[in-house]
């Protein structure tokens, strides 16, 4: 029964985050002051973006593996977007050393939620 509840609460707040506009779209680096960094960046958003996708078209379609798989995805996709966010201020301080890594990190994450979002029910 708190299962049910539980998988409830999650697919309606999947449901009202899935038109969230929280989407990376086309990126201008001519006006960044760092093109190159700005772009890793923006991939690792893109990969993120992804992985919500994978993951959102799963959980409400109910073929997600298991609660605990779903809550797995879920950790790895908020810690990717946090990352996300730390990249972003690295790269507007130029720092190339510290977004390559935590755009490796994001895309560690991405990557995990995509594969955990690709595995069925039995």
């Amino acid at each position: 029964m708190v299962c049910n509840k539980i998988l409830y609460v999650a697919l309606v707040l999947i449901a009202l985050l899935g038109a969230s506009p929280l989407q990376a779209g086309p990126l201008d680096t001519s006006r960044h002051p760092h093109p190159k960094i700005a772009q890793a960046v923006h991939e690792a958003q893109h990969a993120v973006d992804r992985a919500w996708e994978a993951y959102h078209r799963a959980a409400l379609g109910g073929t997600v593996a298991s609660p605990t798989l779903q809550t797995e995805i879920e950790d790895h996709l908020s810690d990717a977007r946090e990352l996300v966010t730390e990249a972003r201020v690295a790269a507007g301080q130029g720092d190339a050393a510290k977004v390559q890594d935590l755009v490796r990190q994001v895309k560690a994450h991405a990557d995990k939620a995509l594969k955990g979002s690709k595995e069925h029910k039995k």
